[in-house]
């Protein structure tokens, strides 16, 4: 069987900000009605649009089966 893989990247939009639980929540609810089984969760520093500052995120990597 071959699979696919999807990454999706979410982040608080406040510099410093924590990443939110709903948020997640969500992103994987949404996933899951596409087909999609969550694979892993990272925790990264996302760089900002302006300036130096980060913001906390994840790298969320999704899986399924290819049609």
């Amino acid at each position: 069987m071959e699979y696919e893989y999807k990454v999706v990247q979410l982040r608080e939009g406040l510099i410093g900000g924590k990443m939110s639980a709903g948020k997640l929540e969500k992103a994987l609810n949404e996933n899951a009605r596409g087909g999609w089984q969550l694979k892993a969760v990272t925790a990264v520093d996302v760089k900002g649009r302006v300036g130096p500052g980060g913001v906390e995120g994840v790298l969320v990597t999704f899986e399924r089966a290819k049609a």
